[in-house]
């Protein structure tokens, strides 16, 4: 049986008429990098908080490793947290910093975390309230990446980072997953939760929209076919899964297309193709199809 690093089961928050979260269901598997997905008001913030134990739930209830969320002892000896706005102690070093939250935590790993120090190019004889936003970022993800706590929560863990860091940083959840931690990540960057995420939820106005693979969630969706051809155009009228054809040219059309390609296949093959490409949808698509489904 596969060992559970986060439960949730019918977890609901209101603050007062406001209901923040509704009934959320989820796991999240030992060793996996799961991406949380939402826009502010999702309710994304609110989930975390009830993770951490920072809030109590209306109903339902959370788990850590087993442990319930409100437990906070047990629970937080499991895990190292990075918010998405990153406070330090400002008249302490970032050296004192790293070593204050060394000693407070679940234990750390002081070779891993002076390579960090260096890859993430981070200045520790500086004090804190001298750091910029991405800086105090950096102190954070090092502590938490150093940490030998089974399980990572990250909330928008990017947003004070250069590309460059930002490569770093995917590099640091690859080896977090690769030495057996689970990593939560909640984010708005979806190109960042395409490339390292194993699994990706999308929440919206407080409801999961949809729990998936980033392969099975694009297979959900559909693809953006283009075909250069001459002579009679492609019959694709009544191809099951073909939508929104466009002639773009007169020797050029594209369309959209869903489930199974043979149909399509089929009646490609029966015209003169002379070029042939496909494009999958990127998360970011698939997210977007998710809120225009809910707009309109």
């Amino acid at each position: 049986m596969t060992r559970l690093a986060i439960r949730a089961e019918g977890l609901t928050k209101r603050y007062g008429r406001l209901l923040a979260l509704d009934a959320l269901d989820l796991t999240v598997s030992a060793g996996e990098v799961f991406g949380f997905l939402g826009p502010n008001g999702a309710g994304k913030s609110t989930t975390i908080r009830l993770l951490l134990g920072l809030a109590r739930p209306t109903a339902g209830r959370a788990q850590i490793f087993e442990h319930p969320a409100a437990d906070v002892v047990a629970a937080h000896s499991l895990m190292a947290y990075v918010p998405a706005d990153v406070a330090l102690w400002p008249g302490l070093t970032g050296a004192e910093i790293l070593e204050l939250l060394g000693r407070t935590g679940p234990g750390v790993d002081r070779a891993y975390r002076s390579e960090l120090v260096q890859r993430f190019a981070l200045d520790l004889s500086r004090p804190a309230r001298t750091y910029s936003t991405g800086n105090r970022q950096k102190v954070a993800l090092v502590a938490a990446f150093a940490t030998r706590a089974p399980l990572l929560v990250l909330d928008e863990p990017t947003s004070g980072l250069d590309p460059l860091m930002e490569q770093e940083f995917r590099r640091a959840v690859r080896l977090a997953r690769e030495r057996g931690q689970t990593v939560f990540l909640s984010s708005h960057q979806l190109a960042e939760v395409e490339a390292i995420c194993d699994r990706v939820a999308i929440l919206r106005s407080g409801r999961l929209v949809e729990v998936a693979a980033v392969p099975e969630l694009r297979r959900l969706h559909r693809t953006e076919v283009e075909v250069s051809f001459t002579g009679t155009a492609p019959d694709l009228a009544d191809v099951p899964g073909v939508e929104a054809i466009h002639t773009t040219r007169p020797d050029r059309l594209r369309f959209s297309l869903t489930g199974p390609p043979a149909a399509a296949l089929q009646a490609l093959a029966a015209a003169n193709v002379t070029a042939l490409s496909v494009r999958e949808s990127t998360l970011e698509e698939i997210f977007l199809d998710y809120y225009g489904e809910a707009s309109r």
